[in-house]
């Protein structure tokens, strides 16, 4: 229930105190699990107490215990190992502080860690995070590449040592973390999260050596895992094991078996990349030596033809033959203008003689009558009848007489 209080009358802190010792009393008891950070046994003490923390949020409380309850385990548990505790909260008002009292512990077996990441692996293929079509492609050579790794670890100097080996200008962003323990997961994301946040940063490579179930269980954190699915920067998961793999190389873009195949597979080699250029080189000189000479050829062929090499031949060739043509069509045609001439000649020749006009001229004369009728019988007329006479040189009038 929320207290009445106010600047005029506050509550003391004893009673304040007293009362979240009331409230916390009323939890019952809880499992816990979490990793053992510290552990004090102090000889002849009859109380044990440790810190259990949660990796995945940086969260820690104190644990205190009967010996005999510890001792129980102590053969099995220390300092890093996960456990299951069965506590129930309690309040220490004197210094208002916060603690579990255990009345068992169970050490987290590898079996049961395995089947945890089995069921938290489904559930996040389930959500797709392991999907191939989020994978993002490596660039070709990265510039800056990321760099998240134990601080002077072998997996640092063999990503360093090799990548600068197979192509000396790259460069490095390093971020050194713990790589194991209760900090490992906190620090490895933040890591991630500042390189992904680095516009020059083309690559980030997370890279640990070899280690048990238990020391690789910072790379299955969900935590982790989710904060390297949403990055914009391709990730490469280089925890050198085998045969099991942490969920960071599900998720992550390319995985690579140890940190020097990591180097490898995320830097190209000087050396290999220097031969396929001079390869390149050969082959397209050796394609343009061919095209060149395939089209010298077909030059060469061209201007072999009689045609191309004395042009005027054709020309001079037809020459001759269209002079032929020429007169023949000359004479032909003088043969038939002659001829046509002729023709003409007696066809008027044949028209002057037969026309009336000759006729005439031979004394001959037209009688026509007023309609303009031509009398060509003597019926035709009649005694007084007035008609018209035309000779060669002109006409005149005449009267039938009878």
């Amino acid at each position: 229930m929320a207290l009445n209080t106010s600047a005029e009358a506050p509550v003391p802190v004893g009673e304040i105190s007293r009362l979240i010792g009331g409230w916390i009393d009323r939890l019952g008891a809880v499992w816990v699990e979490g990793q053992i950070t510290q552990l004090s046994r102090r000889p002849g003490a009859g109380v044990v107490f440790l810190t259990l923390r949660d990796p995945s949020y940086d969260i820690s409380i104190g644990v205190t215990c009967f010996r005999q309850v510890f001792d129980a385990v102590a053969d099995v548990v220390g300092e890093g190992a996960r456990v299951v505790v069965h506590a129930k909260p309690e309040w220490y008002a004197p210094r208002g502080q916060l603690s579990l009292r255990a009345a068992e512990i169970r050490p987290v077996g590898v079996g049961e860690l395995l089947a945890r990441l089995e069921m938290l692996k489904k559930a996040l293929a389930a959500e797709g995070l392991f999907a191939a079509g989020r994978k993002k492609p490596l660039p070709f050579l990265p510039q800056l590449i990321g760099l998240v790794c134990g601080r002077a670890s072998a997996a640092e100097r063999d990503v360093l040592e090799n990548a600068r080996h197979r192509w000396p200008a790259v460069r490095f962003e390093v971020r050194n973390v713990p790589v194991q323990g209760v900090h490992a997961v906190p620090q490895v994301v933040q890591a991630v999260k500042e390189l992904d946040a680095i516009e020059e940063v083309d690559v980030i490579i997370v890279a640990r050596g070899g280690g048990s179930v238990e020391d690789l269980l910072p790379f299955s954190d969900e935590q982790l895992v989710r904060a390297v699915a949403e990055c914009r920067t391709p990730v490469v998961s280089a925890i050198g094991h085998e045969p099991d793999n942490p969920l960071l190389d599900y998720v992550a873009d390319l995985r690579a078996s140890t940190p020097t195949d990591a180097a490898k597979k995320v830097v190209p080699d000087v050396g290999e990349e220097a031969e396929r250029v001079r390869m390149l080189r050969d082959r397209g000189r050796r394609c343009v030596d061919a095209l060149v000479g395939r089209e010298e050829r077909g030059l060469a062929n061209a201007l072999a033809r009689p045609a191309m090499e004395d042009p005027h031949r054709m020309v001079d060739e037809r020459a001759d033959h269209v002079a032929s043509l020429v007169d023949r069509s000359r004479r032909t045609l003088g043969h038939l203008l002659d001829r046509a001439d002729s023709e003409l000649t007696h066809t008027h020749a044949r028209v002057v003689a037969l026309s009336p006009a000759a006729t005439l001229k031979r004394g001959y004369a037209v009688l026509q009558k007023g309609d303009g009728h031509v009398v060509r019988d003597g019926a035709e007329v009649e005694p007084g009848e007035a008609l018209r006479a035309r000779v060669a040189q002109g006409e005149f009038t005449v009267r039938v007489d009878g």
